[in-house]
């Protein structure tokens, strides 16, 4: 083994074992950027290879932060505790009927933001509504554990859910738009079939009947932040709270709408990300008063250099043969059937991932699809299984994906325990099945509207 391949692997797997220690809660971006600085002071990684990444990771990246920059807005209109208190009413006193809108409220935080900013938004918020219904730990635990998995599964269906989907689709050169024709009804059918297999797990856990609320969280929240002094439009009333929420929720909505329309017509979708968060932006600066410089410390920026450095490793070990090695084992398989090559690509994303993160098991899986020579329909669908394995697969651990580190750390500063034990016992069988079941899906849908 060569000096180049013994310095890849060894940086990847320290980078990869602290950033699952995280010790003395240590930003994940930390252990990345130490990484890729040794890739690239050792040369592993060319000043070519660097340039290379910044083009593939660049748009990506700025379309995400800017839906995190949306989603800080948001949060700043008590958009998300006016959404809390619109899920505990839904729910009329009902445990069951409170964990289908719990699902549903996660799944369209992350079809309106990304499956990172979904699970920062959602969890604290369902946090606080749990405690205001004044559940015990054991009754709390199947609520957020369910929803972080259906928040960390729904960047499937569309890839401007997830950063690492986006940079993999530059690679691939495929649009976002073919992306969601070609996803959207397996990886929905998919969901569908996860939040109904996690209900029957979790069913004993829930309580039939919720105690009545300690006290309305939106009221409490709007009497603190909405002052007629501060705003230029009074939204005190329930019915003015939900008529200004209702135009902020249409406004998210048709900036989504307008990515897919600029994919389609190979307009660059970063563009129309950061107009529709400056829009937002100053949206809230006509409401509330609020200078826009906060948003330069509420935004994880980190998210920015945890990418390209994670991006610079992954290079560092396609350039040292492992991507030779995974085409040793992927060929003979892929040469065998379109059906096999799916869930062949699933199942190897899915077992990295949940080794060594879906970040850099997206990445590498990626990588070595454009090494296969593969023509267009068989390339498309390998990497759409990939992200089937890196989006549902991933979430056999709590280790998988960057998303659930996040969520098992905001739990912990809350003081929220949830073993493994409790995470595997749904994990164990919903995430294989639901794996499985939406690969099938996926190659019948290819079949039927392409083949």
């Amino acid at each position: 083994m060569n000096f180049p391949i013994l310095i890849s692997v060894f940086v990847f797997l320290m980078t990869m074992l602290v950033i699952f220690w995280r010790p003395k809660g240590i930003n994940e971006a930390w252990p990345a950027a130490i990484g890729a600085g040794i890739i690239l002071i050792t040369g592993v990684v060319s000043f070519n290879d660097v340039i290379d990444v910044i083009q593939k990771i660049g748009g990506a990246s700025i379309t995400i932060m800017s839906t995190i920059v949306m989603a800080v807005i948001l949060e700043s209109f008590g958009f998300f505790h006016w959404a809390a208190t619109r899920l505990a009413k839904l729910a009329k006193g009902s445990g069951y009927r409170l964990y289908w809108y719990i699902q549903l409220f996660c799944f369209l935080m992350t079809l309106l933001f990304n499956n990172d900013g979904s699970i920062l938004i959602t969890t604290p918020i369902l946090i606080l509504l749990l405690r205001n219904f004044r559940l015990k730990p054991h009754q709390k635990i199947p609520y957020l554990l369910t929803g972080a998995l259906i928040a960390t599964a729904s960047s499937t269906p569309i890839g401007v859910s997830n950063i690492v989907n986006l940079i993999a689709l530059k690679i691939v050169h495929m649009t976002l738009y073919m992306h969601t024709a070609m996803m959207f009804i397996p990886a929905m059918l998919g969901l569908v079939f996860m939040s109904i297999l996690m209900f029957f797990l979790v069913k004993q856990k829930l309580p039939k009947k919720l105690p009545d609320l300690t006290n309305d969280i939106e009221q409490s929240f709007f009497r603190k932040n909405f002052h007629p002094l501060k705003e230029k439009v009074t939204v005190t009333t329930k019915k003015q709270r939900t008529a200004f929420m209702l135009k902020i929720i249409l406004f998210v909505f048709f900036i989504r709408c307008s990515i897919f329309a600029a994919s389609f017509l190979s307009i660059p979708i970063e563009i129309v990300a950061v107009l529709g968060s400056l829009i937002l932006l100053l949206w809230r600066w006509y409401y509330l008063r609020t200078s826009p410089y906060d948003i330069l410390k509420k935004t994880p920026w980190h998210i920015l250099i945890f990418a390209f450095s994670m991006y610079v490793i992954i290079y560092g070990l396609h350039n040292s043969g492992l991507t030779v090695i995974l085409l040793k084992i992927c060929k003979p398989i892929v040469e065998q059937g379109l059906f096999q090559a799916t869930f062949l690509m699933g199942g190897l994303v899915s077992i990295l991932s949940n080794f060594f993160n879906n970040h850099p098991a997206l990445l590498i899986g990626t990588i070595t699809l454009t090494e296969l020579h593969l023509d267009p329909v068989n390339l498309k669908t390998m990497y759409l299984a990939s992200i089937i394995g890196s989006d549902i697969g991933s979430l056999l651990l709590p280790i998988g994906t960057l998303a659930s580190l996040i969520w098992m750390h905001i739990l912990k500063q809350h003081k929220i325990k949830v073993k493994w034990k409790d995470y595997l016992k749904v994990s164990l069988i919903a995430i294989p099945l639901t794996l499985l079941v939406t690969l099938f899906l996926l190659y019948h849908w290819i079949n039927l509207i392409i083949l």
